[in-house]
């Protein structure tokens, strides 16, 4: 049995702690002092060994995509000089609504790509003119008015869009609007 280094009383063997006091209990065997290691002494540095150079990943062809041809794009179809010279006017209609087709028929100077972008103007007229007749037409109701105002917006939306593709030097027919049959 050995003795509390700190108060002397007597501490049963496997205990961690003195009875006593409470000390933390030193076994012998970690009273001894370690004995120095042996240091390495410095020499000259190893080589560098060469890496493997890690194998590159097979490079595979990747099949050309084929894809439709958008069937209401018709920039193809336009001279770019007719595009570039009647950009203006064709901006001009989708920002003045139905006058802006006025002016545009007037200084369009036959351009067909003026021409075209008169036509796609027409068909927002007109949808606007059809959701402001069923609007008045059912305004006993509470949504049809409701409906024909979300309507008048998504037109007003897409002739901004429009205005957009014309900056871009594009002439396609309106989103939406030319998947009506009975503006064709």
């Amino acid at each position: 049995m050995a003795n509390c280094i700190n108060c002397g009383s007597p501490i049963p063997e496997n205990s961690a702690f003195c009875p006593n006091c409470g000390a933390t209990v030193v076994k012998e065997e970690n009273n001894k002092i370690p004995e120095p290691q042996p240091q390495p002494q410095p020499g000259p540095a190893p080589e560098p060994q060469p890496q493997p150079i890690p194998a590159a990943a097979p490079v595979y062809q990747q099949a050309p995509v084929y894809m439709e041809p958008d069937p209401y794009d018709h920039t193809a179809e336009f001279d770019p000089k007719d595009i570039s010279d009647n950009k203006v006017i064709a901006m001009i209609v989708y920002l003045l609504g139905t006058m802006g087709i006025i002016l545009a028929l007037l200084a369009g100077n036959s351009s067909p790509y003026a021409a075209f972008h008169v036509r796609q103007a027409l068909k927002y007229v007109v949808c606007t003119i059809l959701a402001i007749i069923i609007g008045a037409v059912l305004c006993f109701t509470v949504i049809a008015p409701i409906a024909a105002f979300v309507c008048i917006g998504i037109i007003s939306v897409l002739r901004i869009i429009s205005f957009f593709q014309i900056c871009q030097g594009k002439a396609r027919e309106p989103y939406i609007i030319c998947k009506f049959g009975f503006l064709r």
